[in-house]
């Protein structure tokens, strides 16, 4: 029988993922296996994946055609998006792969891992449905300063170019009690910063109506955990973003004044064909009000260029509005098919150096914008987070409420606590200060 004594996991992807790997590690360390960083070091391989770029599955699938030349006596096992999207391929695809785990089966690891072993056969475990029990199941963060909350699993907006609702199945909002619960737990390993995640985070409840408690009303009562200092969330769908989710950000003490609020395009005729179910001016309608209410909040965004049929002037339509609402943090990507998608089945008909020449012509607005509002900032006194020591050893980064980066010279042992910086300058996107 296979002795196994280490194992390596690669994460993929977005904070769900990266949360996932964390429930992953921490079942793998109650076996009594060792979390290694390098992979030539591990008995077990684990590629947490995600299936929303093509870029994330290229390399993973770089990662396997790899393990297949050298996979000498490791067990390797795919998780995540890529497991729930492509099930049988990758076993077919690729006959040295040992396991594949899906999003929805995560506690079944050491089973499948016990089952490779006795059977020495490929495994997998892939359910669409959310699996009881997980909610529950508290991990051990590698970070001893902030960690992430999931609370609402899956998606029901099925956009047309998205595959999350086929690779993490429908909404299904967790128990608030299970919440606050791990929220207070947090908080008594000394973590100060919580992000609360979901592939919607603010359609928290809809699935519940009996429940009577939705997304602001867990931020009341979330307020209330002592210890915690900061709680943000992400991600958020723009046509559940309420008045009452708005005026609890403008109250709540504890909740930071950003909010990712993904506008994706600028035109009408592209959102419609993205089955986005807004428009742009029921989008600024909210951006406007939310900025009425809190004039100091920092608002992130994603934007898809290229998307099939998006002429010229849909481009300039979502520069120009891209440009009125001046983004704080914005990640843009050019459009990929993903399979199984409804925007699959259109024609990929904008070249690909089309879409890198409006990507490229939207990142330099992007950060012309950074800019102007780094300058402004220049002389502000700003509340840091101290997260860690800077690669250079000399001084401290952390991050403001509004999740701009900042450096400053200061004593290690500040590392976790709440300081109020002088912002002096910038470089890039991270502003550097003088401890006050």
């Amino acid at each position: 029988m296979k002795i196994l004594n280490t194992f390596y996991i690669r994460t993929y992807g977005c904070q769900m993922n990266e949360l996932d790997s964390e429930i992953i590690s921490t079942q793998l360390e109650m076996r009594n296996l060792k979390k290694v960083s390098e992979e030539e070091e591990a008995d077990i391989i684990i590629l947490n994946t995600c299936s929303i770029r093509d870029l994330s599955e290229k390399k993973v699938l770089g990662k396997l055609f790899e393990y297949k030349k050298d996979k000498k006596d490791k067990i390797i096992g795919v998780c995540g998006c890529m497991a729930m999207n492509q099930k049988d391929k990758l076993l077919k695809k690729f006959p040295h792969l040992d396991f594949i785990l899906g999003t929805n089966n995560l506690l079944d690891i050491n089973k499948i891992l016990d089952d490779i072993i006795q059977k020495n056969t490929q495994e997998k475990k892939i359910d669409l449905n959310y699996e009881i029990g997980i909610e529950n199941f508290f991990a051990k963060r590698e970070n001893k300063i902030k960690a992430s909350i999931s609370i609402i699993r899956g998606c029901n907006n099925f956009c047309s170019y998205c595959i999350v609702p086929q690779t993490r199945g429908r909404e299904v909002s967790r128990d608030s009690n299970s919440i606050i619960k791990e929220a207070s737990h947090l908080a008594n390993q000394g973590i100060k910063e919580i992000t609360l995640l979901g592939q919607n985070v603010n359609s928290y409840g809809l699935d519940k109506p009996n429940s009577k408690i939705l997304f602001p009303d867990l931020l009341y009562m979330l307020d209330k955990v002592d210890g915690i200092e900061r709680i943000r969330f992400m991600t958020s769908h723009p046509k559940d973003i309420t008045k009452d989710l708005m005026l609890a950000l403008r109250d709540l003490k504890k909740v930071c004044e950003f909010v990712h609020f993904p506008m994706q395009a600028g035109s009408n005729k592209i959102l419609k064909a993205m089955r986005r179910t807004y428009t742009k001016e029921h989008y600024l309608e909210k951006i406007n009000f939310l900025k009425s209410l809190i004039p100091n909040v920092t608002i992130g965004t994603d934007i898809i260029v290229g998307f099939p049929n998006e002429s010229d002037e849909d481009f300039d339509e979502t520069y120009k509005l891209f440009d009125e609402i001046k983004f704080d943090t914005a990640f843009i990507f050019a459009y990929s098919p993903r399979q199984n998608t409804l925007a699959s089945r259109y024609d990929d008909n904008i070249s690909n150096t089309l879409k890198q020449q409006r990507l490229q012509k939207l990142l330099k607005l992007f950060h012309k914008n950074l800019k102007t509002k780094y300058d402004k900032l220049i002389g502000t006194k700003q509340e840091v987070l101290v997260e860690r020591l800077n690669k250079d050893k000399k001084s401290l980064k952390g991050r403001t409420r509004t999740f701009e980066k900042v450096l400053f010279a200061a004593d290690p042992k500040l590392i976790g606590s709440l300081q109020i910086v002088d912002i002096k300058n910038f470089s890039h996107q991270t502003l550097i200060g003088e401890l006050i």
